[in-house]
């Protein structure tokens, strides 16, 4: 598990790499969590663009976080998706309680 992640503006975004599986899944929730609660951000946008495999693990990651996001009023972002995170994405319906954006 290796995250990167920068704020500006009130935006933290942060960079999600390797695979996010039940191995690492706790790790990254603490990680998270812990980045929202220090920098209290308007937005957070995790990038998913070097994530090479998720199982259904990632969607607690995703549902954490939204609920730290809704915690502080902010709101959550996925950019980055490749097609099998994506899949898992759409079985589980996060596609219509996240929004998802193309990477830029």
């Amino acid at each position: 598990m290796k995250l990167t992640s920068f704020l500006q503006d009130g935006k933290l975004t942060i960079a999600l790499t390797g695979e996010i599986d039940h191995h690492c899944a706790k790790a990254y929730i603490q990680s998270l969590s812990a980045k929202i609660e220090a920098y209290n951000p308007r937005i957070c946008v995790l990038d998913f663009q070097d994530v090479s495999f998720m199982d259904s693990s990632g969607i607690a990651v995703v549902i954490n976080t939204l609920r730290n996001m809704t915690r502080i009023e902010g709101s959550l972002v996925l950019t980055g998706l490749s097609d099998q995170p994506m899949k898992v994405f759409r079985a589980s319906g996060i596609d219509k309680l996240v929004e998802i954006k193309e990477a830029v």
